[in-house]
This record gives C-alpha cells, sequence and structure tokens, in this order.
C-alpha cells in the first residue's frame, strides 16, 4: 500500500468538528481522517479498546496450573493465565517497579512472572512474590504492588477481557446466547488451527469490512455461492423460512433458531455487544466448504446438518460463523495507526482427530481464501480513502445497515456523548 498521508496540524478541536460533522451525516461513510490521524487512534484505544469485551483465548489453550498466553493491542499485552487453585486470572503484563514487560514468550507454562529489569518476581495471580532488597524502603508492603488485573469472563469456553474496573458483568448480556451457542459445546471443543493474518491499514478497514455483506456476492465467489447472506433477505426469504421451520427438529437443538440482537448502541452495557441469528446455505450445501459437503464431525449436540450457519457477535471485535461441523472465530486488534491483526480460530469437536476425522486443508480453505480475497479489498479501500479526492458515500440501507450502527457508536464513544 502507498504510504498514508500524515496530518500535521491535529488536535482536540479539530478531532471534535469532524466527529461533529460525521454525526450530523448519518448513513455515509466516515471521512479520510479517521482513518489517518494518531490522535484518534490514541483516543480509540482509551475509549473503545480500554472499555469493550475483547475475546482472549479458549479454556484449551489453558488446560493446567501455569498455562499462559498474552492478548496485544495498541501499545498494551495482557497475559491470560491458570493458577495452582485452577483459577483464571487477567494481568497486565507491566511490572509494578519500573514498568518492564514481565513475560515475554508469546504463550507458554511457568510457576511465575519475573521481570527481566530488576527481577519482581509475581505469582500466577499476580500478586507479587518477591521485590529484591526493598526491604530497605521504610513502609513498602509487597500486598500494594501486584501486577494490575482486569476483568476477566468465561462463557461457552470462551475467554474475554475488559480493562475497564467499572465495566457490567459479561455473564448477563452472554446469557441471552446461551440457547444458540451451547449445542456446539464450545467448552469441549479443540482448536483445530489458530491464525493470524496481519494487514497494513487501519483496524477500521477491516472491522467495516466483516460488518457487511454488499461486497460478497462480486469479491467472494467460493463464500456467495454457499450462503444466503450474500443476497438481499427478500430474495431468499422463502429459503430462511423453510430453515428455520425444519432447523430445531433436524437438529435436535431447542433455541437454535432464536435470534437476538443487542450491539453496539443498543448493547446492554458499552463494549458489551451482544447478536445471534441463523441463516441459510443454499439448497445442496450443508457447512461452509469449498463444495459444501462436511469437513469434520457434528459439533457438540448436533444430530444432523440443517443446512444453515449460527451468525454470532460477541462484543464489537470477536465474531463466531459456526456450521454444525466446526466454529471460525474472527477477532480484530489494531497493532498501529496503519496495522492490524486479524486472528481466525477454526474449532472441531473434541475427539475429532486430525488426518483421520478431518483434513486441515478442507477445513480452513473456505475462510483463508475469503480472507486473501479482503484482504486485497481492504488494502484497495485504504489507498482509495487516503487520496486527496475522496469523498464519503452513501451506505446501502440493507447490505450497510450494521455498519451504520457501528458508525454511530463509534463516534458516540470517541465523543463521549451517550446516545
Amino acid at each position: 500500500m502507498s504510504n498514508p498521508p500524515i496530518i500535521l496540524d491535529d488536535g482536540i478541536d479539530r478531532m471534535s468538528d469532524f466527529i461533529s460533522q460525521a454525526r450530523h451525516k448519518p448513513g455515509f461513510a466516515l471521512p479520510a481522517y479517521f482513518y489517518q490521524s494518531s490522535l484518534v487512534y490514541q483516543n480509540e484505544l482509551s475509549a473503545i479498546f480500554l472499555k469493550s469485551w475483547i475475546y482472549a483465548g479458549h479454556v484449551s489453550e489453558l488446560p493446567n496450573p501455569g498455562d499462559f498466553q498474552q492478548v496485544e493491542f495498541g501499545s498494551d499485552s495482557f497475559i491470560v493465565v491458570r493458577d495452582k487453585q485452577g483459577e483464571l486470572h487477567a494481568l497486565a503484563n507491566v511490572c509494578r517497579h519500573r514498568g518492564a514487560r514481565v513475560c515475554e514468550e508469546k504463550a507458554g507454562n511457568c510457576k511465575t512472572f519475573v521481570c527481566p529489569y530488576h527481577c519482581w518476581t509475581y505469582n500466577m495471580d499476580g500478586s507479587l512474590r518477591a521485590a529484591r532488597h526493598m526491604e530497605a524502603l521504610e513502609g513498602f508492603d509487597r500486598a500494594d504492588y501486584g501486577l494490575k488485573k482486569v476483568k476477566l469472563c468465561e462463557f461457552e469456553g470462551l475467554i474475554f477481557i475488559n480493562c475497564n474496573p467499572d465495566a457490567p458483568d459479561f455473564s448477563g448480556p452472554l446469557a441471552n446466547i446461551r440457547p444458540q451457542l451451547a449445542g456446539y459445546n464450545l467448552p469441549q471443543a479443540k482448536i483445530a488451527l489458530k491464525r493470524t493474518y496481519s494487514f497494513d491499514s487501519n483496524w477500521k478497514f477491516c472491522l467495516e469490512n466483516y460488518l457487511e455483506c454488499y461486497h460478497c456476492a462480486t469479491a467472494h465467489p467460493a463464500y456467495a455461492k454457499l450462503h444466503t447472506f450474500e443476497d438481499r433477505a427478500c430474495n431468499v426469504q422463502e429459503q430462511l423460512d423453510a430453515l428455520w421451520a425444519r432447523s430445531e427438529k433436524v437438529t435436535g437443538i431447542e433455541g437454535l433458531i432464536k435470534e437476538h440482537r443487542r450491539i453496539f448502541n443498543n448493547a446492554e452495557a458499552f463494549g458489551a455487544c451482544i447478536s445471534a441469528h441463523r441463516y441459510g446455505l443454499y439448497e445442496g450445501n450443508q457447512t461452509g466448504s469449498m463444495d459444501g459437503k462436511p469437513v469434520a464431525p457434528l459439533m457438540g449436540s448436533f444430530e444432523d446438518f440443517d443446512g444453515g450457519a449460527g451468525d454470532f457477535q460477541i462484543g464489537p471485535l470477536t465474531y463466531m460463523l459456526n456450521y454444525p461441523d466446526h466454529c471460525v472465530l474472527y477477532r480484530f486488534l489494531p497493532r498501529g495507526l496503519h496495522e492490524t491483526e486479524m486472528e481466525l480460530v477454526w474449532f472441531v469437536r473434541g475427539d475429532a482427530e486430525e488426518g483421520k476425522d478431518y483434513k486441515l486443508d478442507r477445513l480452513t480453505d473456505l475462510w483463508h481464501r475469503t480472507t486473501l480475497e479482503d484482504a486485497y479489498i481492504i488494502s484497495r479501500n485504504a489507498e482509495g480513502v487516503h487520496s486527496k479526492l475522496f469523498e464519503p458515500g452513501p451506505f446501502h440501507p440493507e447490505f450497510e445497515s450494521i455498519l451504520q450502527q457501528f458508525n454511530a457508536w463509534y463516534l458516540a464513544a470517541l465523543a463521549d456523548i451517550p446516545d
């Protein structure tokens, strides 16, 4: 991608003016400023990412005491770890002495976290175990200097964190999608593959692309030939009605087709977006694979394929597309103003064996190809938006309706003005 413009005359007043102008023009794409401003990016980290529920991993990745893995976004790093008692904790990866990171490996197992700078040593629950020679400081109490904790919530085997100490409990909103999600038995599922895709573009280009399917029919031919979501609802309503009529009986899962949507400004709490709905595959297709045929054993308590897929949003940055035989999770995180990491996680039944019950290439091919196609159109989108001639155009009222909801929430969060 060509080098994006550098904004030299930025400031709070200018940012506020752009926010006000964008909020007074709903139904249109965001101005280029929001993808180019370092000031906007720093405010996004504080106003959105540090206050939202973010996917941090799956319980299968932390089965034993001492198991840990890092989650990073912006300039922050967090450690998700299981302690000796089996409890999960989320800790800021910042030594309480001079700020060095106490954990360097992305994942692993250890008994303590030791700062490489001055050897302050922390237990798995974040408490300070030893601070070398600090007895020389009168009144020093180790209990006052544990690693900072952030909120953690485990739901159906998925682990989420939130850095806002005042964030309401996430378990309440999550309970609304338990009937739709429980049938996959994600706590007992296993990760077949986890892959990170890096994009040289602002995080909003990546997330906005995921939130609309206006591009699906033209940019994703393999996806479009399988999924009715690529078309307007009025054109596939008959197929959707037939799916919803048979789904629970065929799969044996009560509540599977129940729709729930509380996202963005309509979420129960800030950053606690929750949605679930089931949409159809075109006739003759059973799952999300290149040929529409099964690629793994049925998940959880599914009894058969119903020709549908479960679409989930959990928080503002995590999404799942769940087929009866496998699930695909997406997470979007910024690593810089013009750098984004999109993590894809493929789940299969916990007792499925690679090579015997599923082949990794067949399992992952559709969404790997779709992601590479997305990488192309996202880069083209970013290059065009960075042109001095770019002028935001109108959104499609149906295909881009969720994107409009995101924009309204995003602008309100930056302005810190509740809608």
